[in-house]
C-alpha cells in the first residue's frame, strides 16, 4: 500500500476577512499540492476565522462563508482539502422553521464536496461559548478513503473526550485529522502534546493535529501542530507562534515519517512561550485593526519597559513611540532610565512635561477643593493628564495607545480610571508583577545584552504621584500579593479558603475586597493578551454589583 502524504497548514486567519482567509488557504493548498500531499488540513473555522462569536448570528455572514467555501471546493484538484467552516441546516421543530448552525469541516477533491463532518462536542466553558451558536453533530459521520487509507475528521473538543475518536477508530478509521482553534495559555502545549499522544496510543491510530496560529482580540493561538503515530510517539511538530506547512508520510502500519516542517523535540520554555504569545497577540491586534504604530507612556518603570520591548519585537522599533511625561514628583532616575531604555531599543522617545497642565488643573479646581486636604484626587489628576496626552498623540498621528498595567495592579484596582488605563490594548494585563520581572530578565538573556536596564529592574516600583511614593506603601509585597491573587482570581478560591491555608485573615480580606470592589474599573479597561487560564475579560465574568464575601 502506498504511503499517504498528509499536510497540516498552520495558518493565521483574520476573523471576518473571508476574502483574505480564502486567499491564504488557496496559497497553502497550492504549496501542499506542490509538496505531493494527498490530503492537506486547515484549522477550525479557517474560512471565517476563529472565534467568530456573534458574527455567526448574521445570516448574510453565514451565506458569505458558504460562498467562500464553495470557491475553495471548486478550485480543488487531486489533493484532498479539509477545512473548517460554518454549516447550516433548516429544520421544523414543533411547527416552527429553525436554522441550525454547525461548527463543521468540509472534505473536498477534484472540484466537488466529498463530505462534511460536524463537530460533536461543543465547549462551553472558559473562553468558549459554542453552545450559544451551534448544535452538536451526530455520532455517525463519514469515513474517507484515499490511497488505500481510511481517515476521519474531528474538530478540537472532539479530541478532548474519549468518545468521538474511539468511535471513529471502531468504524475503521486509521488516521484522525483533527482541526483546531486551540488558544494558548501557560503550560498548555505540554498538555496538548500529551493528549494527542495518549489518544493515538489508546486507539491505535495516527492523529494529525493542526492548530491555528495568531492573535484574535484577547486570545492568542500558538500553533504547534503535531502528528503522533499509532504507538503515540510524537514524530513531527510545527513551530509555535508562526505559520507553517508540516508534511508527513503515513504508512499503513501507522508509522509516520516527517517530510518537511519541524521534527519533534523539546517544547520551548515557559517564559519564552509567554513572551512570544505577548508579542504575537500585540502584533496581530494592532495590525489586524488597521494600525501600524503604537504609543504609550514610558515612565522609567518596569511595566512600561517590558511593554516597550514587546512592542518592538511585535512591530519594529520604527513603529514604536514612547512618551516620558515627568511631573513635579518624577525622579531624575526615572527620566534617565526611560531615555536609556529607548536608546537600547532604538525607539522614538518624546518628552512632554505635564507640570503646567497639572498646575492649571489645581488652580482651576482650587475653589471647589477648598478646605479639603490633598489626597488621591491630586495623584490621579496627574495620571489623567498623561492619559490625555497619549490620546492626543494617538488622535493626531493615528497611533494605537498601549496601556502598561499588569495583572496584579488590575486585580486590586491600583491604576487610575481614565488615566493610565486609557488606551486600545493592554499588553500585560494578564501578567502578574513577579512574572513581569522574570520576563524582563528573559528579554536581556535572549538578547545577550542589557536591553532593559538593570536600574529599572532593581529599583522599588513606584507610581511617582507623590513624594517618595512606593508601591509597598499601598500594597503588600508582590511575593505575597501575587500568591493570594493567584488563588483568589485564577483558582476561584474564597477568602475563607485562603485563610484556612494559613494566610493572614486581615490581609486576605483586604485583598479580596479590593479585587471585588474594582470590578467596575476593570470592565472599562482595554482588552489584552490572555496567557493564563483565568484572565480578566472573557474568562472571568463576575457581577459588578456583588455583595458576596466568602
Amino acid at each position: 500500500m502506498a504511503k499517504l502524504r498528509l499536510g497540516l497548514a498552520q495558518i493565521n486567519p483574520t476573523v471576518g476577512n473571508l476574502a483574505d482567509n480564502t486567499a491564504v488557504i488557496s496559497r497553502a493548498y497550492a504549496a501542499a499540492t506542490a509538496a505531493g500531499c494527498d490530503v492537506v488540513a486547515f484549522p477550525e473555522l479557517a474560512v471565517m476565522g476563529y472565534p467568530p462569536e456573534d458574527l455567526v448570528l448574521k445570516p448574510g455572514f453565514i451565506a458569505d462563508n458558504r460562498s467562500g467555501l464553495d470557491a475553495l471546493v471548486a478550485a480543488t484538484g487531486s489533493t484532498i482539502l479539509v477545512v473548517g467552516f460554518v454549516d447550516h441546516a433548516e429544520m421544523t421543530v414543533n411547527g416552527v422553521r429553525e436554522r441550525l448552525l454547525f461548527n463543521a469541516a468540509a472534505v473536498a477533491r477534484d472540484g466537488r464536496l466529498l463530505g462534511v463532518y460536524r463537530k460533536q462536542l461543543l465547549p462551553n466553558y472558559s473562553v468558549f461559548d459554542e453552545e450559544r451558536y451551534f448544535v452538536p453533530g451526530p455520532d455517525d459521520q463519514p469515513i474517507f478513503d484515499v490511497a488505500g487509507h481510511r481517515f476521519a475528521v474531528s474538530i478540537c473538543e472532539d479530541l478532548w473526550a474519549e468518545g468521538p475518536i474511539t468511535h471513529q477508530a471502531a468504524q475503521g478509521a486509521r488516521i484522525i485529522v483533527s482541526i483546531n482553534g486551540s488558544p494558548f495559555h501557560r503550560e498548555k502545549s505540554g498538555v496538548r502534546r500529551d493528549l494527542v499522544s495518549g489518544r493515538a496510543r489508546a486507539n491505535g491510530v495516527v492523529i494529525a493535529y493542526v492548530n491555528q496560529v495568531g492573535g484574535q482580540d484577547e486570545l492568542v493561538f500558538d500553533g504547534g501542530s503535531l502528528v503522533a503515530d499509532a504507538r503515540g510517539a510524537v514524530v513531527a511538530q510545527s513551530p509555535f507562534f508562526a505559520d507553517d506547512l508540516l508534511v508527513v508520510d503515513i504508512a499503513d502500519d501507522g508509522t509516520v515519517d516527517a517530510v518537511s516542517g519541524g521534527a519533534s523535540g523539546p517544547l520551548p520554555g515557559d517564559l519564552a512561550q509567554v513572551y512570544d504569545a505577548l508579542v504575537l497577540g500585540t502584533r496581530d491586534y494592532v495590525l489586524k485593526n488597521g494600525f501600524t504604530d503604537v504609543v504609550f507612556g514610558l515612565s522609567g518603570g518596569i511595566d512600561s519597559a517590558l511593554v516597550a520591548a514587546i512592542a518592538v519585537d511585535a512591530l519594529g522599533a520604527d513603529h514604536v513611540h514612547g512618551v516620558s511625561m515627568p511631573s513635579r514628583y518624577s525622579s531624575d532616575g526615572s527620566r534617565t532610565d526611560a531615555a536609556l531604555l529607548a536608546a537600547n531599543l532604538g525607539i522614538d522617545l518624546k518628552t512632554i512635561e505635564i507640570e503646567s497642565a497639572f498646575a492649571a488643573y489645581l488652580d482651576m479646581l482650587d475653589e471647589s477643593f477648598a478646605g479639603k486636604p490633598a489626597d488621591l484626587t491630586e495623584e490621579n489628576l496627574q495620571s489623567r493628564v498623561r492619559g490625555t496626552v497619549v490620546m492626543a498623540l494617538s488622535n493626531k498621528h493615528g497611533w494605537m495607545v498601549l496601556t502598561t498595567g499588569n495583572k496584579s495592579e488590575m486585580a486590586v484596582g491600583y491604576f487610575t480610571l481614565y488615566g493610565d488605563s486609557v488606551g486600545g490594548y493592554a499588553v500585560i494585563k494578564d501578567v502578574f508583577k513577579l512574572t513581569v520581572y522574570e520576563l524582563c530578565h528573559h528579554v536581556n538573556r535572549r538578547a545577550g545584552r542589557e536591553i532593559i536596564p538593570h536600574a529599572i529592574i532593581d529599583k522599588p516600583p513606584s507610581a511617582e504621584l507623590r513624594p517618595d511614593q512606593r508601591d509597598d506603601q499601598s500594597l503588600p509585597p508582590y511575593e505575597v500579593l501575587d500568591a493570594i491573587l493567584e488563588m483568589y482570581v485564577e483558582r476561584d478560591m474564597t477568602a475563607g479558603d485562603i485563610i484556612a491555608l494559613g494566610h493572614d485573615e486581615t490581609l486576605v480580606r483586604r485583598i479580596a475586597r479590593l479585587v471585588d470592589s474594582n470590578e467596575y474599573k476593570r470592565r472599562q479597561c482595554a482588552p489584552g493578551v490572555r496567557i493564563t487560564t483565568k484572565a480578566f475579560g472573557k474568562d472571568r465574568r463576575l457581577p459588578i454589583t456583588n455583595a458576596y464575601r466568602g
